[in-house]
C-alpha cells in the first residue's frame, strides 16, 4: 500500500510541476504577447490588475470551437489560453467575462486542488489494483474474492466521482469570482450561453484526442457531455447562467447595464476596446 501511494504521488507531483507545459503542448497552443495579440494581451493585463494577480503567460489555441482554459501550479507560474473561435465569435465584453473566469481559477489555486484530488484518486486506483493481486482470504473463500473484485471496480469509480464533483464545485466558484473580477456577471452569462451552444455543434479535435484535459476548459469541449450528473466534470451551463443572472440581480444590474459597457463591438484583431479598468 505504501509503495502504491508513493508511486501515485510521484506521478502526480511530476505532472503538477510540468502540467502547464504538458497541457499547452497537447493542444499546440502558441504563446502571444502585446505585439502579436495586443487586444487579447491588454485585456488579460487589465483583468489581472483588477484581480490583483501577476500577469500570466498568454496563449492562443487554434480551434473553431469557442473555449478557454487556465493552467499552472500557482499564480506566479500560470497561463491562460483562449481558442481562436472564442476570440472570433464572442464580443469583447464576453471575452472579458471568460478570461475573468479563468483568472479566478488561478486566484483560487484550483490547479493545486485538482492535483491533490488526482493524487488521492490515483492512489485509490493503484491500491485497488493491489487488492486484486493480494486480496481475498487465505482459504480462497469466493465471497472474499467477490468483495475484492467489487473494491477494484467501485473504489476507482467512487474516487473519480468525488474528483468530478470537486471540479464542478470549482466551476461555480470561479464563475462567482470571475463575475466579481470583471464586475459584470451578465458578460460571463452571455458568453456561457454562446459557448455551450457552439460546443454542441463545433468539435474540438484537440480536446477529443486529449479527453483527460476536458475538465480544464470553461465549457466541456467534448461532444455530447453537457449533462449535470455524477460523471460530468462541468455543471450544466444553464445552471451556471441562472446563478450569474441571480448574482447580477442581487447587484442591481440589468441587461441594459451590461450592454452599456466601455468595451464596444465584436472582438476582432483590428479593433482595440476601451476597458473599464484603465
Amino acid at each position: 500500500m505504501i509503495i502504491a501511494f508513493l508511486f501515485a504521488l510521484a506521478m502526480n507531483l511530476f505532472s503538477y510541476w510540468n502540467s502547464d507545459k504538458m497541457v499547452l503542448r497537447m493542444h499546440n497552443a502558441q504563446q502571444v504577447d502585446e505585439h502579436s495579440a495586443p487586444e487579447y494581451y491588454k485585456l488579460v493585463r487589465d483583468l489581472c490588475e483588477n484581480a490583483e494577480l501577476p500577469m500570466p503567460k498568454c496563449y492562443i489555441m487554434h480551434s473553431d470551437q469557442p473555449n478557454a482554459f487556465a493552467t499552472g501550479r500557482n499564480p506566479e507560474n500560470a497561463a491562460v489560453c483562449a481558442t481562436t473561435g472564442l476570440l472570433d465569435m464572442l464580443s469583447m465584453e464576453e471575452v472579458a467575462g471568460v478570461l475573468a473566469h479563468e483568472l479566478a481559477h488561478i486566484k483560487n489555486r484550483d490547479t493545486l486542488i485538482m492535483t491533490i484530488t488526482a493524487t488521492i484518486a490515483g492512489a485509490i486506483s493503484i491500491l485497488a489494483n493491489f487488492g486484486l493481486f493480494f486480496g481475498g482470504n487465505r482459504n480462497n473463500n469466493s465471497v472474499g474474492w467477490i468483495g475484492t473484485l467489487a473494491m477494484v471496480i467501485l473504489a476507482p469509480m467512487a474516487a473519480g466521482i468525488v474528483q468530478m464533483a470537486i471540479s464542478r464545485s470549482r466551476e461555480y466558484q470561479a464563475d462567482s469570482l470571475g463575475a466579481d473580477i470583471c464586475q459584470r456577471p451578465l458578460w460571463l452569462a452571455s458568453a456561457l450561453n454562446k459557448i455551450s451552444a457552439a460546443a454542441a455543434r463545433i468539435p474540438n479535435m484537440s480536446a477529443e484526442h486529449n479527453p483527460a484535459t476536458a475538465h480544464m476548459f470553461i465549457i466541456n469541449p467534448l461532444s455530447g457531455q453537457n449533462m449535470d450528473n455524477l460523471f460530468s466534470t462541468h455543471p450544466d451551463p444553464q445552471n451556471r447562467i441562472d446563478r450569474l443572472i441571480e448574482l447580477a440581480q442581487q447587484w442591481g444590474q440589468t441587461e441594459e447595464d451590461a450592454a452599456n459597457s466601455n468595451y464596444e463591438g465584436p472582438w476582432n484583431h483590428n479593433q482595440r476596446g476601451r476597458g473599464p479598468w484603465g
